[in-house]
């Protein structure tokens, strides 16, 4: 499959202007300081289920996200543990949920606690979900997420996945058998895009892992991209003709590349350069605007499934070698 995007050389050098929109940080201090909605704060809950596995432990998670409802995921621990595991916490692409309670057990079988958060409102492909999101949004929105109340940044659905997922960070940390200062948050495509956004909104992470991330230099994506997702932000501003510069002021509250400009952790990108899903030029806008420590790898053959799990190697040796040169504890977090 050729690439329809830029070649590498360009992409390498491609730095576009994307203005950041006005208030950018107070929305989102504001938004991370809401109360919940009923008034009534909830504790994360861990209930440990039996799925037939004796060398990893496999909780039930249910955690406060956005405005106090909860998140479902599956939270996995190596059997045995003794001390404070370092935490890797992994967020979906567009459409899974969290799936089947044994699966995705590379991190547990490495040694460390791992968090697959459930994506409200998704789990129609690939994977089964169990989160609900009651603000469906305003109608006429396209079929999807991308458009689901787009109106405003207020009320716009990545608002509250960004919550739920800086809230399942923030449980994580606070878990009594992970170290604080050994929490890494990563993800594929969406997945990428919302670990981008929880890296710019928590301090003191010990890394961050995007592959091929989604919500990315969201205005270019939505002109260049010929397949869904960002095909619904076309097929809605096709409609809607006279909402393009409302609803790009929207979406650059979730812009990733945003964030990125406000992330320090360590990264470690992969990018895909047949990808159609995710242009390989929205992905390195991100990347070449990412404040912190950063490194990438390039698949110039894949399309939007990446590096798999070539690139899942590259990320234990890099996780690893990361959580080695840590100190422990909350001190760390200072």
């Amino acid at each position: 499959m050729p690439s329809a995007d830029l070649p590498l050389a360009d992409c390498l050098t491609y730095r576009p202007e994307l203005p950041l929109p006005d208030g950018f940080d107070g929305f989102w201090s504001a938004t991370l300081a809401e109360a919940p909605h009923d008034g009534t704060p909830d504790k994360p809950r861990f209930k440990e289920v039996d799925c037939g596995l004796t060398q990893v432990r496999t909780y039930d998670v249910s955690i406060p996200g956005y405005g106090g409802r909860p998140v479902r995921g599956w939270l996995r621990m190596p059997a045995g543990a003794t001390e404070p595991l370092g935490c890797v916490v992994e967020f979906l692409g567009y459409g899974r949920g969290r799936g089947l309670a044994h699966e995705q057990l590379t991190w547990a079988c490495a040694g460390y606690a791992h968090l697959v958060m459930d994506t409200r409102g998704q789990g129609w492909s690939a994977a089964g979900g169990v989160t609900a999101d009651t603000d469906p949004g305003a109608s006429g929105t396209v079929p999807g997420f991308l458009t689901r109340g787009v109106e405003s940044p207020e009320t716009y659905y990545y608002r509250r996945v960004f919550t739920d997922a800086v809230r399942c960070v923030e449980a994580m940390r606070e878990h009594p058998e992970v170290d604080p200062a050994r929490v890494v948050v990563t993800g594929v495509s969406q997945g990428g895009g919302i670990a981008l956004a929880v890296a710019g909104l928590v301090d003191g992470l010990a890394g961050v892992m995007p592959d091929v991330p989604f919500l990315c230099n969201i205005p270019r994506a939505a002109r260049i991209a010929g397949v869904p997702p960002y095909t619904e932000i076309a097929a809605y501003l096709q409609l809607h003709r006279d909402r393009t510069a409302s609803v790009f002021r929207t979406l650059s509250y979730f812009d990733a590349a945003h964030h990125a400009t406000r992330a320090t952790a360590p990264a470690l990108f992969s990018i895909a350069m047949m990808d159609e899903i995710c242009p390989p030029s929205t992905c390195f806008t991100a990347y070449h605007r990412y404040a912190g420590p950063k490194d990438v790898r390039v698949y110039e053959f894949n399309g939007h499934e990446g590096g798999t799990e070539h690139h899942r190697a590259e990320q234990l040796a890099w996780v690893r070698s990361l959580f080695a040169g840590l100190p422990t504890g909350q001190a760390a977090l200072s």
